[in-house]
């Protein structure tokens, strides 16, 4: 692992060595590039707090660890009046790994506001439907008159959630896969879902923000 931005301490992952930045080598959201989608690489990632987020023109896979941490505890999921509603009467079925490589090409096909394209190309794709097989990756599922209209995926590392993307087909489809996660988690003792960076939707379901140092925390307990 090569300093490859002093002042902004950016590091050039080697090809055959795992390792990231500490927490006290970080100073910026973004802390590496390079290295590849081998499984252990992702996995050692995870857990030191980082995650790969795009891939710019020269092929190499950008590393973050943003300094504000967005963040939802499975108790404090806002369930509206009209979600209640969605979720007894909309006759939505929930299932778990069922259809994960499904859920991973509708998330990097659905179009999201404020978003020209997708980070989830077909390396990624493979890279976590490796870890899927893995038993790393988890997806969460929402079906209508047994058509797949919506759902999420994310890695579990330790007690931790750490949620990659989602997807809606059908008004509500992904709050309610979102909601089903929600129970999970609190059923199975996981005490964070990970959300990675703030957008207005996931604060609206009662995630927020909490500092780098802070996740850090939670995440080496």
């Amino acid at each position: 692992m090569q300093l490859l931005e002093e002042t902004e301490k950016i590091y050039l992952l080697e090809e055959n060595n795992f390792n990231f930045p500490s927490l006290s080598m970080m100073n910026n959201d973004l802390v590496a590039v390079g290295g590849d989608f081998h499984p252990q690489r992702i996995i050692n990632a995870y857990e030191n707090g980082i995650f790969p987020w795009f891939i710019d023109e020269y092929n190499h896979i950008h590393w973050y660890s943003p300094k504000k941490r967005m963040v939802l505890f499975p108790n404090e999921f806002k369930v509206s009046k009209s979600l209640r509603r969605t979720i007894k009467n909309k006759g939505f079925l929930i299932k778990s790994n069922e259809n994960f490589e499904e859920v991973i090409k509708n998330c990097s096909t659905i179009k999201r506001k404020h978003e020209d394209d997708t980070w989830i190309d077909e390396n990624f794709i493979q890279a976590y439907t490796n870890l899927y097989q893995l038993g790393y990756v988890f997806s969460i599922e929402c079906y209508l008159e047994n058509k797949l209209v919506g759902g999420l995926y994310g890695l579990l590392i330790n007690d931790i959630f750490c949620g990659e993307s989602m997807f809606s087909l059908e008004k509500d489809a992904s709050k309610v896969a979102f909601y089903y996660l929600c129970k999970q988690a609190e059923e199975n003792g996981i005490k964070m879902i990970d959300c990675q960076v703030y957008n207005d939707h996931l604060s609206s379901l009662g995630a927020k923000e909490i500092s780098r140092e802070k996740y850090f925390n939670f995440l080496k307990k």
